[in-house]
């Protein structure tokens, strides 16, 4: 059978109107890796209907991966994880428009990454914090909205960095700090409720200082949900978008949901309090 857009997408319809779901296939969203959520993040919004991508990454796929990312499988091991991506929308959306990036992002082509994007979704690894803190400069600067949902334990932690709200720096304050130091900020302020903390298994996994941790399916299907459903509201205009110092986290093993305000992001006195409490325990 040919290919049909308002065929293949009419299902959206009743909880979009027809012209939303036009909206939605003119619209470009940026994303910046494509493992373990950002590879559900491309999934879900191409089913969603959203018409046209940015897409960067400069790593291939591996064994290790096969837990958790959407794109990992015996057939695409030793291969880009952007191409594989790319293709897997493709058949989803045949008529999607793709910038594919496979040196991933970074200062030098951030310009042309970010052309004619309405949306930028955070897909990066935990521990990409140059790239990261660039690319949300850049949204800051350029007033791109841009979303970030981690997947912690079996929960997807919300934030959003909207335009004339609170910017990245602002909340999580990383700027010149040792790396170490940067994943506690960054953690403590992606969740601050921490409704994680209380399941995980084997403390030994996590190893901030190696840049390892564990990871789970549930989780970033989780938040592909989330980042999409946010999507949905920035783009379309319409439906509550809460922006940084305000965080959400969902957790799925505990069937709980956090709403968390933290005025001053990591210089709020509670997330202080844990940024020093994680650096004395990890000897910083």
């Amino acid at each position: 059978m040919d290919f049909n857009y308002h065929t293949a997408f009419s299902r959206n319809i009743g909880w979009i109107t027809e012209q939303e779901q036009s909206t939605l296939r003119n619209k470009r969203i940026a994303i910046a890796g494509m493992g373990g959520v950002g590879g559900f993040h491309l999934l879900t919004l191409a089913r969603l209907g959203v018409g046209k991508f940015n897409i960067a990454d400069l790593d291939t796929f591996e064994v290790a991966n096969f837990n958790r990312q959407a794109g990992a499988s015996m057939h695409s091991l030793g291969q880009a994880k952007v191409e594989v991506l790319a293709n897997m929308a493709r058949d989803i959306n045949p008529e999607c428009e793709l910038g594919i990036y496979p040196q991933g992002v970074n200062a030098s082509n951030l310009d042309d990454f970010f052309r004619d994007v309405d949306l930028y979704v955070d897909g990066l690894d935990f521990f990409a914090f140059e790239a990261r803190e660039q690319v949300f400069a850049y949204c800051a600067k350029h007033g791109i909205p841009a979303v970030t949902v981690a997947p912690l334990g079996i929960s997807a932690a919300l934030l959003n960095f909207l335009p004339g709200s609170m910017t990245f720096e602002d909340y999580f304050q990383v700027a010149g700090r040792p790396e170490q130091e940067k994943a506690i900020r960054f953690l403590v302020g992606l969740a601050p409720a921490l409704l994680h903390r209380h399941y995980l298994a084997d403390k030994t996994r996590v190893n901030l200082k190696e840049r390892r941790g564990p990871s789970t399916i549930m989780a970033c299907q989780l938040c592909a949900g989330v980042a999409a459903s946010e999507a949905l509201k920035i783009l379309l205009k319409r439906g509550k978008v809460w922006a940084a110092p305000h965080g959400i986290q969902f957790d799925g093993y505990r069937n709980k949901l956090a709403h968390t305000w933290r005025p001053g992001g990591n210089r709020n006195p509670i997330n202080r309090l844990a940024i020093a409490i994680a650096k004395r325990m990890l000897g910083l």
